[in-house]
């Protein structure tokens, strides 16, 4: 059973100075909601009781987030806002937080993963992104952790990339069949990973699979990133420790995520095109702003 989430939340987050300068870009709004809450949503969605965030300095909004906060509450009690009074209370009961501090001087996406071994110990668990999520009916981490639990193995999201062009933005997976074990026959959306090649070129690409954003993995992960050298850009990367889980002889999965929407708030450009979708689908002015759109004659 997967419980125990790592979120990690540490990063700079340049591409977004000076805004991130003080402000976590975890924490940038997605109209009213910050996108570290929607991956909190996820993996509460899914099963997951304890949420490890990992955060470096100038994080403190993401715990302020988070908590009870008496003062607000008591003040919109007050003033008859029930609603927002709700909402407020329900993301503070989400699920047991944990906070942890990345600390030491090495880098890559490895290090925060490494950080939270403490509060994980000895138990599978899952990795979401701090800054990305993807909006899915069943979440996300719930398909993942089904196929888990059929195969026992590490999981890892993937998605089919249509063009060509864009395989060398991602992890493409070399792949292999496996049968369903219920079943008995080849599974259609699952196949086990024999190597995970970082941005290839199109023509060096083992399949259009691409393996991002969220994994299910074993707690011997640990001990491969301790004994990592640094790779790409003298950074620790946890690719790197999922090839060589794989060498290992565990088996790795890929799990196409259905009915799905990725969506990359760690890009400016992506970041606006997800606040324009979510504002269209907002309830409280979702026709205003469509209308708005239309009035600018694009």
């Amino acid at each position: 059973m997967i419980t125990k989430v790592i979120i990690p939340a540490a990063g700079f987050g340049t591409r977004f100075l000076p805004q991130t300068k003080a402000m976590p870009k975890e924490m940038l709004p997605v109209v009213d909601k910050p996108v570290i809450q929607y991956v909190v949503e996820e993996a509460v969605a899914s099963g997951i009781r304890d949420v490890v965030i990992v955060t470096g300095a100038q994080k403190r909004a993401i715990e302020d987030h988070f908590d009870k906060s008496p003062d607000l509450e008591r003040y919109l009690k007050e003033r008859g806002q029930d609603k927002e009074l709700e909402e407020i209370e329900r993301i503070a009961q989400l699920a047991n937080f944990i906070y942890l501090r990345q600390k030491g001087n090495l880098y890559g996406n490895a290090i925060p993963v490494l950080t939270a071994e403490p509060a994980v110990g000895n138990e599978d668990f899952a990795v979401l992104w701090g800054d990305e999520f993807i909006w899915a009916e069943p979440p996300r981490l719930a398909q993942m952790i089904e196929v888990y639990r059929k195969y026992q193995g590490a999981v890892i999201s993937a998605v089919r990339i249509e063009t060509e062009d864009n395989l060398s933005r991602y992890g493409i997976a070399d792949l292999e069949p496996v049968k369903d074990p219920i079943r008995d026959k080849i599974s259609n959306g699952v196949s086990k990973i024999k190597k995970i090649v970082e941005k290839p070129l199109p023509s060096e690409a083992p399949s259009n699979l691409a393996t991002h954003g969220a994994y299910i993995l074993p707690p011997a992960i640990f001990e491969i990133i301790k004994n990592l050298k640094p790779g790409r850009s003298g950074e620790i990367w946890l690719v790197d420790a999922i090839n060589e889980l794989i060498k290992s002889g565990y088996p790795v999965y890929a799990c196409e995520i259905k009915n799905a929407k990725y969506y990359d708030t760690g890009n400016k450009l992506e970041y606006l095109k997800t606040v324009v979708e979510f504002a269209l689908r907002h309830p409280d002015f979702n026709d205003e702003f469509r209308n708005y759109l239309k009035d600018l004659k694009l």
